[in-house]
């Protein structure tokens, strides 16, 4: 499973520091949407890399999901007691969808946003496809010489 994420959002970072924290099997990997791989995954998917306002999830098997519809994928990939979170498919996706696009559209101004990497050490040995070591944050480094190279522009 492949998260295409925002980040220079701190929602969106907090959200793949807790992916991180909890994905005991390692199936989650990350992409930045500022990057050339996330921008083309993107493009493929049919989204406006320009003006993005949702999370997008790439499974294993080709299929795309936005919106709630990939956070709920990405919960239910955490496994328990993360899978509990399946109970939000019983919420109609217009309401969940609204309230998500909503929050989308306002998260640098609810919760900031960022122009240097605060991802952890863990971040580059995910995305590189290699086991993480368990890894104390890595203190914010610019991007110049972010390791991770995160492509936060």
């Amino acid at each position: 499973m492949i998260v295409v994420f925002d980040a220079k959002c701190l929602l969106c970072i907090a959200w793949v520091r807790f992916i991180l924290k909890h994905d005991q099997r390692q199936a989650v990997r990350f992409v930045s949407m500022q990057g050339v791989t996330g921008q083309r995954l993107l493009w493929d998917a049919g989204l406006d890399v320009d003006n993005l306002s949702t999370l997008l999830v790439l499974d294993n098997h080709g299929r795309s999901f936005q919106h709630t519809a990939a956070v709920l994928r990405v919960l239910h990939a955490l496994g328990w007691p993360w899978r509990l979170a399946w109970a939000g498919w019983f919420v109609p996706a217009l309401l969940c969808d609204a309230a998500y696009r909503w929050v989308a559209r306002r998260r640098y101004q609810l919760f900031g946003r960022t122009d240097v990497c605060m991802l952890p050490s863990a971040w580059a040995l995910r995305v590189a496809g290699r086991r993480a070591a368990p890894a104390a944050p890595r203190p914010r480094v610019p991007r110049a010489r972010c390791p991770a190279r995160c492509a936060v522009a």
